[in-house]
């Protein structure tokens, strides 16, 4: 079968592609990219107007399967993520039980095969049940192909075993992927330490809770060699140290949320549980260091940290209520709304962070248009709104601050290895 996509604004990062032309897709790979394109017997699709793009990577997902499928499962997910313009996606360990054997990671494996829709990849943990105290086999998660490690939802507080984990890292080159945060900075606490926690009487988390283990983890990256990556970075504070440590030669990449980019702590008014996530919203200072690090490259990924949750788990007290929000779905039109009309990064640097970037992180054959690569591809009307309401969710649940807003950035299509797995209506 062949397919040939005309007259699009082809966007492709990992080529320093952005120029309008045409795709030929043949049997769910791409055979020639760029230019005018002719080619007999083939389907044409007029893409005039919008942009053909790799198909996006989300390296920061929940997927909740196994343990807590009323949340979400990897079927509802895949869903989620097709609609939202992703095509592969890495899915964290803090499953019930925990994704800390090869078991597990070709359970997760299997679930995408038979599910059908995208390429949904296990991530495996740094320690056994996640508990901190005893490494997992990482050799055997990395043979079974889990595509990194990280005990996402806590943090391994050891710094020993953080450094013989970074010392695997290297041995597999794989990433460990931290998630920053001193527990003992942060107990009972649920919002940012500051102005806005403190007047609606809710304990904050300071920012030195996430700045303290981002600075400890680089600099034993640095001593080891070992691959680090920062998830959901929030504060100035970690920008500055990411930016310290690749002026070092650290290799140390890092990761922001489409949410940590938008919002800040001034939201929490009303006590909606939808602005409550780990880490907190920060302050406006915060917002915008994290926008300047994306600017200038010290902020390598866009990742959604895609956290759905059950109404029962929102529709509590603040203090009460589950952490984390929904984000496949809104993360392009909050890129576009937020970085690209306002000028801060163009279309192909934009792009780069949600499709190459993550892509060579975690060492995965996608997030490109080059020939030959399979033919995952996201067409957007960049102009075209979208309405978020609560029937936009594709998932499971609707947990999301951005409903009742009107957003830039409408994803039209989307392709794996060339068949439509969506469709704008």
């Amino acid at each position: 079968m062949k397919l040939l996509i005309k007259n699009g604004l082809i966007t492709d990062p990992a080529n320093n592609i952005e120029a309008k032309g045409d795709l030929l897709i043949e049997d769910g790979i791409i055979v020639k990219a760029g230019g005018s394109i002719d080619a007999k017997g083939a389907e044409i699709m007029d893409a005039s107007g919008k942009a053909v793009m790799p198909g996006f990577v989300d390296m920061h997902v929940h997927f909740r399967e196994p343990g807590f499928e009323y949340k979400e499962t990897i079927e509802s997910g895949s869903r989620a993520a097709a609609k939202g313009g992703f095509t592969t996606v890495a899915c964290m360990p803090n499953t019930e039980p925990p994704i800390d054997n090869q078991a597990l990671v070709e359970f997760i494996h299997m679930k995408s095969k038979q599910v059908g829709l995208i390429d949904v990849r296990a991530i495996g943990c740094i320690t056994k049940g996640r508990a901190g105290n005893e490494l997992a086999p990482i050799g055997e998660l990395h043979k079974a192909g889990a595509a990194a490690i990280s005990d996402d939802g806590s943090t391994v507080m050891n710094a020993e075993i953080i450094r013989r984990a970074l010392q695997y890292s290297r041995m597999f080159n794989i990433a460990l992927i931290e998630h920053c945060e001193d527990v003992n900075l942060v107990t009972d606490a649920c919002v940012n330490e500051g102005y806005h926690g403190t007047r609606l009487g809710l304990k904050g988390i300071p920012s030195a809770a996430e700045e303290a283990i981002a600075a400890r983890d680089i600099i034993i990256a640095g001593e080891t060699g070992g691959r680090l990556h920062l998830a959901h970075l929030s504060t100035a504070g970690s920008v500055e140290l990411v930016k310290w440590g690749k002026s070092r030669g650290v290799n140390v990449t890092a990761e922001v949320t489409p949410h940590h980019f938008t919002l800040d702590d001034s939201c929490l008014d009303g006590y909606n549980t939808n602005y409550k996530m780990n880490p907190p919203l920060r302050s406006k200072k915060d917002v915008e260091a994290i926008i300047e690090g994306l600017k200038s490259g010290v902020i390598d990924v866009i990742a959604t940290d895609h956290a759905p949750h059950a109404e029962l788990d929102k529709d509590v007290e603040f203090t009460a209520a589950a952490y984390g929000i929904v984000g496949l779905e809104t993360a392009f039109p909050l890129i576009v709304e937020r970085l690209i009309k306002p000028g801060i990064l163009g279309l192909k640097e934009a792009v780069a962070k949600i499709t190459c970037n993550p892509a060579k992180i975690l060492n995965l054959k996608a997030g490109t248009l080059s020939v030959g690569a399979d033919a995952d591809i996201t067409m957007a009307d960049i102009g075209a709104e979208v309405e978020i309401t609560k029937e936009f969710f594709a998932g499971r649940s609707g947990n999301s601050p951005f409903i009742g807003e009107r957003l830039s950035g409408r994803i039209e299509l989307v392709l794996k290895r060339g068949k439509e797995i969506y469709k704008t209506n």
